[in-house]
C-alpha cells in the first residue's frame, strides 16, 4: 500500500505546492494527511471540482508552479469545462496533476451510481486527450509513476491524471477534526424531519449517508417505499431535482433533504429556487460542516451564514436550529410562508458503523415514487 506521507512528499518533490479539490472516499486517507500537514495557504477544499481546476490554473498564473487537483471520478463532470476550455494545451496550456479516485472500476464491486462512471472514465480521459497513469495497492512506491506523470505534464504543458484504485492508500486518521457540541448528529436530524412529515409529503434526499439513514429509518417505522427519492449520485443537484418535482406537483409538499457540502457544490441553484415563487418546496439543509460520507474533511458550512444566503437569494423565509424540539417547531412555522423556505439544522458529524444501504435499486426507487405521484 501507498503511505499518504510518502506520496505527499513525492508530489512536493515534483514542485507541487498547492493541493486542492473535493474529497473522495478512495482518497480519504491521502486527503486527511494533506488536511493535517499542508500549510493552510497550500490547501483549499473547493466547492466543486471545476472550481479546483480553475484555482489550480490561477495558482500557476501567479507562481509558475503546477498544482495537484484531487477528486472522485464522478467529479470529472464538473471538471470537463475548465479542463478543455481553460487548462488544455490548445487554449492556455496550464500544467497540473489530477489525482482521481477510480470508483466503479471494472471488476470491482461498487454502488450503482459509480458503475457506469468507472467503466467509461478512461475513455473520457482519452477523448479529452488527458494522459493518465495508475496507482494501486500493489505498489510499494509511487515515486516513479508520479515522476513520469510530472515529466509528461511539463513536456506537454497540460493536465495529466493519476488514477487511484480502491485500497491504494494505507490508513491515516484525520487529526484536524471538525469539533462540535450540538445535541444531534445527522441521523437524529433525519428522524426529526421524517417524524414531522405528513403522509402526502415527498422527500428528495441528497447523496451519501443522508439517503442511507433516511432509508433505514423509513424501514424501521414500517413506512414502506414511495415517499422518498434517494439521490445516489449527482452531488450538488438534489435541490434542483426537488424544484423540478415541486413545479409539477403543486398540491404536494416537497422536502429537499440536503447537506452542506451538496449546497456548496452548486450554490447557484439557491438563487433560481429563491426566484421560483414555489409555495410547496421546503429546503432542509443538515449542516455538519464536513464531507462526512467520504472521510470527514471540513467544509465551510459553519463559516457561512446559510440563512442569510437563502434570504438574499429570494427564499421567503429561513430558520436555523440545532435542538431536536426546534425542528418540528421550525417546520410548522415555515409551513405557513408563501414561498420557498429553508431550514438549516446544525449537527455533529459521524455515522453508525453498521449503517446499511438501500436494498432497492435506483430504477425501482424511481418507479415507486412516480406511482405515488400519480405519474
Amino acid at each position: 500500500m501507498l503511505q499518504p506521507a510518502t506520496v505527499f512528499q513525492q508530489f512536493r518533490d515534483q514542485g507541487v505546492r498547492l493541493f486542492t479539490g473535493v474529497p473522495d472516499s478512495l482518497l480519504a486517507d491521502f486527503c486527511a494527511y494533506v488536511t493535517d500537514h499542508a500549510p493552510s495557504e497550500d490547501h483549499v477544499i473547493t466547492a466543486n471540482e471545476g472550481n479546483a481546476i480553475a484555482l489550480a490554473a490561477g495558482h500557476y498564473l501567479g507562481t509558475g508552479e503546477p498544482a495537484l487537483v484531487y477528486m472522485q471520478n464522478s467529479g470529472l463532470g464538473n471538471a470537463v469545462n475548465p479542463l478543455l476550455s481553460l487548462a488544455d494545451e490548445e487554449v492556455y496550456s496550464i500544467p497540473m496533476l489530477l489525482l482521481i479516485g477510480w470508483r466503479g472500476e471494472p471488476g470491482v464491486k461498487d454502488e450503482p451510481q459509480h458503475v457506469k462512471q468507472g467503466r467509461v472514465m478512461t475513455a473520457m480521459l482519452d477523448a479529452m486527450e488527458v494522459p493518465w497513469f495508475e496507482l494501486d495497492a500493489g505498489m510499494e512506491d509511487a515515486g516513479e509513476v508520479i515522476a513520469r506523470a510530472s515529466t509528461l505534464m511539463r513536456e506537454r504543458m497540460a493536465p495529466v491524471a493519476l488514477l487511484v484504485r480502491k485500497g491504494a492508500f494505507a490508513k491515516y486518521a484525520l487529526q484536524k477534526d471538525v469539533v462540535t457540541d450540538f445535541p444531534m448528529n445527522r441521523e437524529a436530524a433525519v428522524k426529526c424531519v421524517v417524524d414531522a412529515l405528513g403522509a402526502d409529503d415527498v422527500v428528495i434526499a441528497t447523496t451519501g449517508k443522508t439517503s442511507r439513514e433516511l432509508y433505514e429509518y423509513r424501514a424501521a417505522r414500517g413506512d414502506g417505499q414511495g415517499s422518498d427519492f434517494l439521490t445516489v449520485g449527482a452531488m450538488g443537484h438534489t435541490a434542483s431535482i426537488a424544484m423540478g418535482v415541486a413545479r409539477r406537483q403543486p398540491d404536494r409538499r416537497i422536502v429537499c433533504m440536503d447537506g452542506d457540502g451538496s449546497v456548496l457544490m452548486h450554490m447557484g441553484a439557491l438563487a433560481i429556487m429563491g426566484q421560483s415563487a414555489l409555495r410547496n418546496l421546503v429546503h432542509v439543509v443538515i449542516n455538519n460542516g464536513a464531507h462526512d460520507s467520504v472521510g470527514g474533511q471540513p467544509t465551510v458550512g459553519f463559516e457561512m451564514d446559510l440563512v442569510g444566503v437563502a434570504k438574499a437569494c429570494g427564499y421567503c423565509d429561513a430558520i436555523s436550529v440545532a435542538e431536536p424540539d426546534g425542528v418540528q417547531a421550525a417546520l410548522s412555522a415555515l409551513a405557513g410562508r408563501d414561498g420557498v423556505v429553508l431550514l438549516e439544522i446544525r449537527v455533529n458529524k459521524g455515522a453508525r458503523d453498521d449503517l446499511g444501504r438501500p436494498k432497492s435499486g435506483p430504477v425501482e426507487n424511481r418507479d415507486v415514487l412516480m406511482k405515488k405521484l400519480g405519474v
